[in-house]
């Protein structure tokens, strides 16, 4: 069996391959129709909630709300960011810090930041799901909260392959393509890695092809080869380097994104930091950005912000005291800040 192939058995498959259960094509159907829609009701009703909530309050024209999709299936070395979302919201609320973002936003205030929980990865696999199926849930989870006006997604990951979905679902929900900003150390848009189209490196590739984003920045890299300058020529990416981060500097903090599309996803992977500002990743790559090289384009960015993720945080990599954890955390607090108004 190929490695894909072993990351990728089920509990159902190998409930099936014992002597002693046999579960029928028309029950295994039935049955995952129903987990399905009972994961996209989950997320339907919190969203309801949050949404009624946000426009009870009054006064938001975007209102950030957190999905989990705690996804690593889909990664070529390491699976641990999946367990990444518990550990991300663990960190936003620790008591070491307060809860007013760096611009002055109140995170306790549901108009800036709700939270509708995480899309059920595990049981949804857990009985034979395959992924063209569970990317089209993630898709529908991400456009059940898109439904709520004003709520707006920051999805927590998860490997990376959770943005092709995510992303997808933005630009059909929204009628049209946005621009992109993704920040990381790898351009992940391998035609298809290790024979996964799916595959954590080759999100960028589908979005590209799904015609989702006009225009893609990729800001960060310092681990490229040539597949991936050749599928950035393909598809037309504005890929910056770290080799020039230097001269780029000027242009990546005074980005005007958006103009004549339906606005600007943000995409973070954490790996898109040095490791010594980020450790806990499954790929770790010297020489990257400061955090406050990241924030300082976050905050220069002059765009509507409609969606945003932060993938690829491992905490089965991360320091004993949970250093990257308040990395990815603080990330996600300032995005918050961003979609929010």
């Amino acid at each position: 069996m190929s490695k894909i192939g072993q990351r990728g058995i089920h509990y159902l498959q190998r409930l099936n391959s014992s002597s002693f259960t046999t579960v029928s094509a028309s029950s295994i159907e039935n049955g995952q129709n129903r987990v399905i829609d009972a994961s996209l009701t989950l997320i339907r009703e919190r969203a309801k909630l949050k949404g009624e909530l946000v426009r009870l309050l009054g006064g938001a024209k975007a209102s950030t709300s957190l999905l989990g999709v705690p996804l690593g299936h889909n990664s070529s070395f390491l699976q641990g960011p999946a367990f990444a979302p518990p550990r991300i919201r663990e960190a936003i609320w620790c008591g070491s810090t307060n809860s007013s973002t760096e611009e002055g936003k109140e995170l306790k205030d549901p108009r800036v930041l709700t939270d509708v929980g995480d899309v059920p990865v595990q049981e949804i696999r857990d009985c034979g799901v395959d992924d063209d199926r569970l990317m089209n849930v993630i898709s529908e989870s991400v456009k059940l909260v898109m439904e709520e006006e004003p709520l707006r997604p920051l999805v927590l990951g998860g490997d990376h392959s959770i943005s092709y979905p995510v992303i997808r679902a933005v630009s059909e929900k929204l009628g049209g393509p946005v621009d992109v900003l993704h920040l990381d150390a790898h351009p992940d848009i391998y035609d298809c890695f290790e024979g996964n189209k799916y595959s954590h490196a080759s999100s960028f590739a589908r979005i590209m092809e799904g015609g989702h984003a006009r225009r893609l920045l990729q800001v960060g890299i310092r681990s490229i080869n040539k597949e991936g300058r050749e599928q950035g020529k393909r598809f037309g990416v504005e890929q910056y380097e770290m080799r020039t981060f230097s001269r780029d500097r000027d242009v990546l903090e005074n980005l005007k994104l958006g103009e004549g599309v339906k606005g600007v996803y943000i995409s973070i992977d954490v790996d898109c930091l040095d490791p010594a500002f980020a450790p806990g990743v499954s790929h770790i790559e010297p020489g990257g950005l400061s955090f406050r090289d990241v924030l300082n384009i976050l905050h220069n960015l002059q765009g509507d912000v409609v969606g945003a993720d932060v993938v690829e945080f491992n905490p089965q990599r991360d320091t004993v005291d949970g250093m990257t954890a308040m990395v990815a955390a603080k990330l996600v607090r300032e995005l918050a800040a961003k979609i929010s108004k």
